[in-house]
């Protein structure tokens, strides 16, 4: 990894950060990169609610708000943008709305590199219109002026489609911090980080998963 001049992360829900990108969201923190976390939805219309449930519907949103914070301070982000829209409605938002929003981000932290979802490759309806409201704001700017796109992906075609990630982000070092950021989402995550303590080759290949290496798809805009 090398040093950034600020990196912007851009991802829906809570919890998104801490699957797939806390390790190297906490890499560049100490390294003394700015970072900040933009989050649109606070996630409250998500199916799970703890395991065994301990919120309610009602609940939920305060609930994952207080985690995202929790997992915020745990990465050392000191920058934490709680966007505020309603969760599973991002797609319906009025056209280049979205897109407008990333835009006057993007022109305020001046990020050298921003990471999100892969447009068409990460499953949930929110998930996609973050990633392409990200990518369309990047478009329009001046080709020497745009960020690096650093995106994650995981649909069931990818590496059929776009083949291995080409990066790749060693997280030796950070296992247990991650596994404290991923805790912090406790509304969430339980099952997983049952999987994690497992004594199991399921315990095993969730490790292997999820706390060796965090993985990404570099964006080249035409």
């Amino acid at each position: 990894m090398e040093k950034e001049r600020q990196v912007l992360v851009v991802f829906p829900h809570p919890d998104d950060e801490a699957f797939g990108v806390s390790g190297t969201m906490s890499q560049y923190v100490d390294m003394g990169v700015p970072v900040t976390y933009a989050c649109l939805t606070f996630g409250d219309m998500g199916r799970n609610l703890g395991y065994p449930p301990f919120a309610t519907r009602e609940s939920l949103h305060s609930i994952r708000k207080r985690e995202v914070e929790e997992s915020a301070r745990l990465i050392g982000l000191t920058d934490l943008r709680l966007l505020g829209y309603r969760d599973k409605t991002l797609e319906f938002e009025e056209p280049g709305h979205l897109k407008g929003v990333m835009k006057d981000l993007i022109d305020e932290l001046e990020p050298s590199r921003i990471i999100t979802f892969y447009p068409g490759y990460s499953v949930h309806p929110d998930h996609e219109a973050t990633a392409e409201a990200v990518i369309e704001a990047v478009k329009e700017m001046p080709e020497d002026a745009r960020p690096a796109l650093q995106l994650v992906a995981f649909s069931n075609n990818t590496l059929n489609d776009l083949g291995e990630p080409d990066i790749i982000i060693d997280i030796d070092g950070y296992q247990e911090r991650k596994e404290k950021i991923m805790a912090a989402h406790a509304s969430q995550t339980g099952p997983l980080l049952k999987s994690l303590a497992a004594d199991t080759q399921e315990g095993q290949d969730a490790r292997d998963m999820w706390m060796k290496y965090e993985t990404f798809y570099s964006y080249d805009i035409d």
